[in-house]
């Protein structure tokens, strides 16, 4: 069996938020979002963690939550560090903003060894999510079959705000297509996104959308630097300060020209986060309830 990492991305502050969302309290007893997808993660059967993070916060990360998972988990740390570039390339005067997720996972390279699922640090995903990612990982024998957990596009909508979700084009199972909608609002049972906060396109409440929750072999790490320099080649002199070179690119490309093939596995989980600071209420409501019904202790790692 393969013994597949969780990677968590973690470098990110939340901006929209106010501060480092990943360390706001859920529950009394102070457990915050991360701690619920570890332990979900424990149960599912990972047993290998690697958090990528900032250069600036490694210290207060490891305090805060890297030293307790140790117990729990063989723990590797990844620094997303800006001059992290391929041979040739240097940083743009005056470039302060991090690469992208493509290239936070692309510096995972040299650390995780194997399969690896790939997830935000804050977003609740669900226990159910957890269980179907490490099962397709520590089964997996192709190296050109990826997994994405799939979210019902109502079960992923805030009532205070917009959202940004890649939505999917799904066929016979497997992933066609994901395109990143910055704005989608939620309009009852079913969702609108616009790009210009004038005209909208409705979207149905069942529409699967990527929540950051994906499988990979160790061959996309391979394939995240290979791509890398064409993205920089292409995009830093247009916009040389705030380009991304986003994950779900590669995955695209990867689709169009067979080099991967990414199964679908849809989740009927609720997702909960902090886009906004009034999320903030409605998060510790459904935790509590979660508690109430037994999904989880009142305590942790009990």
């Amino acid at each position: 069996m393969n013994q597949p990492t969780l990677v968590i991305m973690a470098a990110g502050m939340g901006s929209r938020f106010g501060g480092p969302k990943q360390i706001t309290p859920v529950d009394p007893q102070g457990h915050i979002i991360i701690d619920f997808s570890l332990y979900d993660a424990w149960r599912a059967g990972f047993r290998r963690v690697a958090f990528i993070i900032s250069r600036h916060m490694e210290a207060d990360f490891r305090e805060c939550i890297g030293q307790r998972m140790e117990k729990y988990f063989d723990v590797s740390y990844i620094v997303q560090d800006l001059d992290n570039l391929p041979e040739g390339y240097s940083v743009p005067e005056g470039r302060t903003k991090p690469w992208g997720t493509g290239h936070a996972i692309a510096c995972c390279k040299g650390v995780v060894d194997g399969p690896f699922a790939v997830i935000n640090a804050d977003d609740f995903y669900g226990p159910t999510a957890f269980t179907t990612i490490y099962n397709f990982l520590a089964n997996l024998e192709d190296e050109s079959s990826y997994a994405m957990v799939g979210y019902r596009l109502r079960n992923t909508v805030t009532e205070n705000g917009s959202v940004a979700r890649g939505v999917c084009e799904v066929e016979n199972g497997k992933l066609t297509g994901i395109t990143e909608r910055t704005k989608i609002y939620k309009r009852g049972e079913d969702a609108a996104y616009t790009e210009d906060e004038k005209t909208f396109v409705e979207l149905k409440g069942d529409t699967l959308v990527s929540m950051n929750l994906w499988g990979f072999s160790n061959r996309m790490l391979d394939e995240l630097w290979s791509r890398f320099p064409a993205f920089l080649d292409k995009n830093v002199p247009v916009n040389p300060l705030k380009c991304e070179f986003f994950l779900p690119f590669v995955v695209n490309e990867q689709i169009e020209d067979g080099s991967a093939h990414v199964s679908v596995l849809p989740c009927e989980e609720t997702w909960y986060g902090v886009t906004y600071r009034e999320d903030l209420e409605s998060v510790c409501a459904a935790i509590a309830d979660m508690k109430k019904r037994g999904i989880y202790e009142e305590e942790l790692w009990k």
